[in-house]
């Protein structure tokens, strides 16, 4: 009876246990998923709090070579400095989990912040638990996403069209989240709404 008892319970802790191991997507079209997560400095940041703004969301891990590619080169700390200087936010988010590549404790992300040259709207958000991640369905870093005003995604996807890690190919290289920003900034369409990110797996 004890055996039996025992698998019953390890069945339940697996069905209770596996839809929150399920990566969800966040579509463009539809509403972003909530969030609530604490940056490096202590302060909480939600999805609320940008209601009415536009918000990107960008996936990291500073020891990915794609990462590594984007902000070696100062691209993507160009890009933060022109949007979030035209009154749009931007959060850079840190899904790997405690003991995985990327992991980052407050101090270390701060750190990191300063030699990175963060141009972003506030430290990084640490997401350790991975529940922001999964939630958007973040697979890779990076992982771009753009949320309008009324609270939708209207792109998500790799941050261009170039899936190499080498440096060189970037002013050659589509920028999906400019060239949708600056469409949905003047009142277009975006042309390219959703794209296959590229880069390192997410270390849930």
């Amino acid at each position: 009876m004890n055996a039996k008892l025992q698998i019953r319970k390890l069945m339940l802790s697996l069905f209770l246990v596996a839809p929150a191991l399920v990566l969800a997507a966040a579509t463009p079209g539809e509403k972003a998923p909530d969030f609530s997560e604490v940056d490096a400095q202590g302060k909480t940041h939600s999805l609320d709090d940008y209601a009415g703004q536009w918000l990107v969301l960008e996936w990291f891990n500073k020891d990915c070579p794609y990462v590594r590619k984007h902000y070696g080169s100062g691209n993507m700390q160009a890009l933060q400095k022109k949007y979030t200087g035209q009154d749009i936010n931007w959060l850079t988010v840190i899904s790997s989990a405690k003991g995985k590549q990327g992991h980052l404790e407050p101090a270390q992300a701060l750190a990191v912040a300063e030699s990175h040259k963060l141009n972003a709207s506030a430290s990084f958000l640490l997401d350790a638990d991975g529940s922001m991640g999964r939630a958007y369905g973040a697979k890779t870093t990076p992982h771009m996403f753009i949320i309008n005003p009324q609270g939708e995604v209207v792109y998500a996807g790799a941050i261009d069209d170039n899936d190499s890690a080498n440096p060189a190919v970037i002013p050659e290289s589509n920028n999906y989240v400019a060239a949708a920003l600056d469409a949905s900034l003047s009142g277009k369409a975006v042309a390219v709404a959703a794209s296959r990110a590229y880069g390192c797996s997410v270390k849930y």
